[in-house]
């Protein structure tokens, strides 16, 4: 019985067997990939290898051919966005310890609380989200959401984690 479910003479017809035009069109595509690629110092991605060959080159293709003769040899596009992110880090304040040492499981609940602040953009202007989640269960315990990302919103969504939560030893007077 075949592991892969192929015949040995199956096996051997297909080894003989000469290379399809496809095939043969994508090992061209591949080496004009690289050279465009190669060409752009490493910079251009899919969208624009693909106009240079159909437009310049006059070779008909897919873009998402493109994309995947791409992906088969390894070969990506830069994107140069600016990075509007929310945290800016003060250099003038210390780098505190990783106290959970990049172990992100818990045992047990309210055993290990973890936060982010993600900023989305609406019709409105910018809206900024923080959130607190309790890693034992992956359940958002806080949240809170404002129009800047100052340290009130963060505060905030902690609070509602113990309101929610009510974790031992933490106090209801702290909120």
């Amino acid at each position: 019985m075949p592991v892969l479910g192929v015949s040995t003479s199956g096996f051997y017809a297909w080894r003989k067997r000469k290379p399809s035009k496809r095939s043969l069109k994508d090992n061209r595509l591949k080496e004009l990939i690289i050279k465009i690629h190669r060409d752009s110092d490493g910079t251009y991605g899919a969208p624009r290898i693909h106009a240079k060959l159909t437009l310049k080159l006059r070779i008909p293709c897919a873009k998402k051919r493109v994309a995947r003769l791409m992906c088969e040899e390894g070969l990506f596009g830069v994107h140069r966005r600016k990075n509007n992110g929310c945290t800016k880090r003060d250099p003038a304040r210390p780098v505190y310890p990783d106290l959970v040492e990049r172990s992100f499981t818990a045992i047990e609940p309210n055993q290990l609380w973890v936060a982010d602040i993600t900023q989305h953009y609406t019709s409105e202007g910018w809206l900024y989200l923080a959130v607190i989640i309790d890693l034992f269960s992956r359940i958002i315990a806080g949240w809170s959401m404002s129009e800047r990302p100052v340290a009130d919103l963060v505060v905030n969504a902690l609070n509602m984690a113990v309101w929610n939560r009510r974790p031992d030893g933490w106090a209801d007077s702290s909120l």
